[in-house]
């Protein structure tokens, strides 16, 4: 019997979803865990598998179209079943909810215009920019498409659900420059709607500030034996093809410091405090319309080499949208790293449920006194957020003490 399928909960965080692309298309069989679709969820994109074994008979969201949880996708049943009453139910629930918003939404009065020039502009505006006033509705991945073609999207004709452009309407489409504009005229800004992504970012992130007490600590690391130890460690492993990075190393060595003080090493879970008895540090890896935290398990017992092999597979399957949940979550402290980007120094939010969160700075220049005279250095900044709730001021120093020990030492990170 022909049924309609909802978009289902595909990350433990989501709410909501865009239909990237459909692989199967109407009339196709599909059998019980195949591919339908991919769908870019608020942390990747990911697979849609058929939990029905029948026919695709009908599709009813088209690529790039913006979902709630529930919201009918498609309507799967025995090929040539009539299914005329599923698609009436889904247009009575169109129905509901287009009259639930006009409801909600008041009737604006439109000033009068002249009806001349009226028509004329008309002509000259897009049809999705007149239908929106000035919003263009697009998917993340239709805007990255737009961006790597040149293609102004606000002079493209949107052929999804309000006016929505969609992959198909970018196909044979020549490169075009923004329109000019006239002259004095005041260009008004343009809205992006935000992704499933950026949503729970704003969420989480907020959430974070308000309940979550969060203090700060600051060292400033020697890290004249980190870039000595870097350079000898991958002249070691040229042969490998590995070449480690500080950031590993940083890895390496907060990780070690979480085993040795591991109340640093914990969560705030209501009425108890977690302590953890593994080490899976998340990191924090930006992309292009948000920022994704990849679990590394186990890195303190991970070898250099193996750090760097795991951080690099992580964060290419994070740019590629290509994480699973679980590769996510279950992080039991973060480190954010700034450093290639030149900042000297910055304070990072704290992902709940982990109690603290590693800030990394750039690697600079700096004179520095050794042996009563001042010689060229190098210093990297290192801030530790924390959370009050579950980390006292005294445990969060110990930590940063043991930390800068094993930085400024870097060959314990080897013996350890």
């Amino acid at each position: 019997m022909a049924k309609i399928i909802g978009l289902p909960k595909l990350s433990p965080t989501m709410d909501e979803g865009v239909l990237v692309a459909w692989i199967k298309k109407e009339g196709d069989a599909l059998e019980v865990d195949e591919l339908i679709a991919e769908v870019e969820t608020d942390k990747a994109t990911v697979e849609f598998r058929s939990f029905d074994r029948g026919v695709l008979l009908k599709i009813l969201a088209p690529e790039g179209s913006t979902l709630k949880l529930d919201e009918p996708v498609a309507i799967i049943g025995k090929e040539g079943e009539d299914i005329s009453e599923l698609l009436e139910e889904v247009e009575r629930r169109k129905g509901g909810g287009e009259a639930e918003a006009s409801a909600e939404k008041p009737q604006e009065q439109a000033p009068q215009k002249d009806e001349g020039a009226s028509a004329e502009r008309g002509r000259d505006e897009p049809r999705e920019e007149r239908a929106t006033g000035g919003r263009i509705l697009a998917s993340p991945l239709v805007r990255k498409l737009a961006r790597e073609r040149s293609i102004d999207l606000g002079s493209v004709d949107g052929s999804g659900p309000r006016g929505r452009i969609i992959k198909r309407d970018l196909e044979g489409l020549e490169a075009r420059g923004p329109a000019p504009s006239v002259s004095g005229e005041r260009l008004p800004p343009e809205e992006i709607p935000a992704s499933p992504m950026r949503k729970t970012i704003a969420r989480r992130l907020t959430q974070s500030k308000q309940e979550v007490p969060h203090f700060y600590l600051v060292i400033d690391v020697d890290a004249e034996g980190l870039v000595d130890a870097r350079t000898k460690i991958n002249a070691m492993l040229e042969k490998d093809g590995v070449k480690i990075s500080y950031n590993d190393l940083v890895v390496k060595a907060a990780a070690l410091a979480l085993r040795q003080v591991p109340a640093v090493n914990a969560s705030f879970a209501g009425d108890k405090i977690l302590r953890h008895r593994v080490v899976d540090i998340s990191i924090a890896v930006a992309i292009e319309d948000g920022l994704l935290t990849p679990v590394l398990r186990d890195a303190d017992k991970r070898s250099l080499a193996d750090i760097n092999r795991e951080i690099s597979e992580l964060a290419a399957k994070a740019r590629d949208r290509k994480l699973r949940p679980e590769e996510m979550s279950g992080g039991t402290f973060s480190i954010s790293n700034l450093g290639m980007y030149g900042i000297n120094e910055f304070s990072a939010v704290i992902n709940p449920p982990e109690g603290a969160i590693l800030a990394v700075s750039a690697l600079r220049d700096e004179p520095v006194i050794r042996h009563g005279m001042v010689s060229p250095g190098k210093k990297m900044k290192l801030t530790l957020s924390c959370d009050h709730r579950v980390i006292d001021g005294a445990v969060g120093a110990e930590y940063m003490r043991v930390l800068q020990g094993l930085l400024e030492e870097p060959i314990r990170l080897l013996a350890l």
